[in-house]
């Protein structure tokens, strides 16, 4: 809840009192902090609890090997310990609503009061004291909050009744029944003791299985890895033995074990544990593994790529553990609701105290006490508190397993409020691996000699474009030259020297730069870009040379998400750098109305913030020249098959790199924010009608007064509803 805080070992945070929790997932020992799951900024180098909400602060990294969560051994030990104390209690007290009163029959007021007193004091001063730590350091650091409220409750109702039951003689008869005996409340201290620690307990499990399963993430990657040592000879190695660069063997059944790229052999490759896609995808020479899918029916050979935190997997893990502690903007209102919140109760409680003690009935001092201490307990602000972060930590968990993550809550909220997508056009739209479709030679020159030339001037290029024509050179054997004098112009093409001769590469604009006329070759080119294709205009020694065309197909997802995001309401943009009519070929296809074509990378952004004037904006893309334009949307949307810097610069990562990840995001991010508005509606309702019931509201009408036990177990209730409302998400359809 409080990011801030960051220490390097277990505690708790010092403004909420939560356990502090792993920063970042690790596969190996190292050093650990610990910060509150409610309230991130709080980060510590050991536990404690946090100091804004008293919550037990957890580990921030995600470890392999699963480890007992102390604060739940330590709260279960104190429940068990609460629950076998605290029921004789509860039997001694209420015993005597039994036909016979049979418990007066077998012990006199004076024994059983101080038989319960005995039972009550280890209950409410043992299994209670994280409470009254809490509290204090609550109020030390004047952040009040659901312990206060609890503190301030069992230490008002035990100390009382301890009074009483050692020095009854000391009160007055406004403290005393008809018969003479002073009341004593030890059984509502010791069962609300009792029930707290319950909800303690189902609360730190359910923070439990959502780490739980992030662990199940970090154990897809399997044990061991067969390695091919220099010689050729092949012994299985322990994973965190491997290195980048190492050759590793991956039989057919065998899980990837790094990520990676294949040397040797085909096969087909279960990805759907970061896809979430349930068709294998056939492997050959040069592509991609990822460590943790499952090898099919081929023998591989790859090369290790990322090891240890550094792959896919171990980052996907990052990602949500990071994430899940973040803040969505819905969750201020309930911090500013809560910071108002514990002090009004107090103020609540004083007042009904004040009134049952001056108006009320005999007992006046004993109704006031007790129904200060129900309003106290009832009033504890748990399931306001737990009611963003829950469904925030349960919904980031679904996310990954659909191939969607989250960076963090904001962006799960903001993403449901979009109106327009904006998607770039390579890599995003279409599978971002063009190929060579056409090569056009001006009179006069030899397409074999021309492309030659244009492979060896792009050959140290990254472009999709560039490796498209490299591609096609080395598939004809051609022997590339060194480039002199290379040059790239941003948004318009290459020029150098080759074997003496003056070569230029790009668009018109490029063109018009170097002062080539291209008039011979304009109208095959546009014909070329009405169908698809990305033309790219070669120059030799500054006369107009050749037309290569470069067709990228598009993604077999594609169609079907662009027509589900428009039948959701949403208005589709093209932005892309690309020629107006290539790119217009693409939109009519897609069936995308508005494309602003040839826009270079720096002018990306501000075409993002001309939208954003009128519109809230997610922008899809996967290039180094989309992070700006992603970091500039209200959403940015990275395509995981993209660059690490359009990674970094969004808030959504899209495993698999199609846009039918943005579809589940969104239908993902309606129902989490529609989770946590039930939440928060459940928060605020038990709140409004708890409160005025627990200070007596209903007395005047109907007799009826609400016990501190039965706030005690409303109280708990509540934040179990919450719990149970927030892992709903696990299985909603999308």
């Amino acid at each position: 809840m409080h990011p801030d805080v960051v220490e390097s070992s277990h505690g708790s945070c010092p403004y909420c009192g939560m356990a502090l929790e792993l920063t970042s997932p690790v596969i190996a020992p190292g050093a650990k902090q610990w910060t509150c799951p409610m309230h991130p900024e709080v980060v510590r180098d050991a536990p404690g609890d946090c100091p804004i909400c008293g919550m037990a602060l957890e580990p921030t990294a995600v470890e392999l090997a699963a480890h007992e969560d102390p604060e739940l051994a330590d709260m279960s030990r104190r429940f068990w310990f609460a629950a076998a104390f605290g029921l004789p209690v509860l039997v001694l007290s209420m015993g005597d609503m039994l036909p016979g009163s049979p418990i007066s029959a077998l012990l006199p007021g004076r024994s059983r009061t101080f038989l319960e007193f005995l039972l009550a004091t280890p209950v409410c001063l043992w299994s209670a004291w994280p409470f009254y730590v809490r509290a204090v350091a609550s109020v030390r650091h004047a952040s009040p909050n659901m312990f206060t409220l609890i503190g301030l409750g069992v230490a008002v109702a035990f100390g009382y009744s301890a009074v009483a039951a050692v020095f009854p003689g000391i009160f007055p008869e406004t403290f005393r029944h008809a018969n003479g005996d002073v009341a004593v409340y030890f059984e509502p201290a010791t069962v609300i003791v009792a029930l707290v620690l319950l909800g303690q307990v189902l609360e730190l499990r359910a923070r439990g299985r959502t780490n739980a399963a992030l662990r199940g993430l970090l154990e897809l990657a399997p044990a061991t890895a067969r390695r091919i040592d220099t010689d050729g000879r092949e012994a299985d190695v322990a994973l965190s033995d491997v290195r980048v660069g190492d050759r590793l063997r991956v039989r057919p059944g065998d899980k990837i074990p790094v990520d990676g790229i294949v040397l040797d052999g085909s096969s087909t490759v279960d990805e759907s544990m970061v896809s979430g896609e349930p068709i294998s995808v056939a492997k050959r020479a040069d592509d991609a593994l990822v460590g943790g899918t499952v090898n099919k029916n081929g023998t591989l050979v790859m090369r290790a790529e990322r090891v240890g935190a550094d792959t896919l997997l171990a980052r996907i893990v990052a990602l949500v553990s990071d994430a899940q502690r973040s803040r969505a903007p819905i969750q201020t209102l309930a911090d500013v609701v809560a910071s108002y919140f514990v002090p009004a109760v107090i103020a609540i409680a004083a007042l009904t105290f004040v009134l049952w003690a001056s108006l009320g009935p005999e007992p006046r001092m004993a109704y006031a006490i007790v129904n200060a201490v129900a309003v106290l307990i009832i009033a504890c602000p748990c399931a306001l508190g737990l009611a963003t972060p829950m469904s925030v930590m349960v919904a980031m968990g679904r996310g990954a397993t659909l191939g969607v993550l989250f960076r963090s809550a904001e962006a799960i909220e903001q993403l449901r409020d979009v109106d327009t997508i904006v998607v770039d056009k390579t890599g995003t739209l279409t599978e971002g691996r063009p190929v060579l479709s056409a090569i056009v030679a001006a009179q006069g020159f030899d397409s074999n000699a021309l492309l030659r030339l244009a492979a060896s001037l792009e050959r140290g290029s990254e472009h999709p474009l560039a490796e498209a024509l490299v591609g096609a050179a080395e598939e004809r054997g051609f022997a590339l030259a060194d480039v002199e004098q290379f040059a790239a112009i941003a948004g318009k093409g290459v020029t150098g020297t080759i074997e003496g001769r003056s070569v230029a590469l790009g668009n018109p604009a490029l063109m018009e730069q170097l002062g080539v006329s291209i008039d011979s070759l304009a109208e095959r080119a546009e014909v070329m870009r009405a169908e698809g294709q990305s033309v790219m205009i070669a120059a030799l020694d500054g006369h107009a040379a050749g037309l290569f065309g470069v067709a990228d197909p598009l993604k077999t997802t594609t169609l079907r998400a662009i027509q589900q995001l428009r039948g959701q309401g949403l208005r589709v943009v093209m932005l892309t750098g690309d020629n107006v009519t290539t790119a217009q070929a693409v939109a009519t296809r897609l069936g995308i109305d508005d494309v602003f074509a040839e826009v270079l990378p720096d002018q990306k952004a501000a075409a993002i913030k001309r939208l954003q004037l009128d519109h809230k904006v997610a922008m899809a893309g996967d290039g180094i020249n989309d992070a700006p334009a992603l970091a500039q949307a209200d959403v940015g949307i990275a395509m995981g098959t993209g660059t690490d810097i359009a990674i970094e610069s969004a808030g959504i990562t899209l495993v698999k790199g199609d846009l039918n990840g943005i579809v589940r995001a969104r239908a993902l991010s309606k129902r989490t924010m529609a989770n946590i508005k039930q939440n928060l509606f459940f928060a605020f309702a038990y709140n409004a009608l708890g409160v005025p019931i627990a200070a007596g509201a209903l007395y005047p009408i109907t007799g009826l007064l609400l016990s501190p036990m039965i706030a005690a177990a409303a109280m708990s209730l509540s934040s179990v509803s919450v719990i149970s409302n927030a892992l709903r998400l696990r299985t909603v359809p999308l």
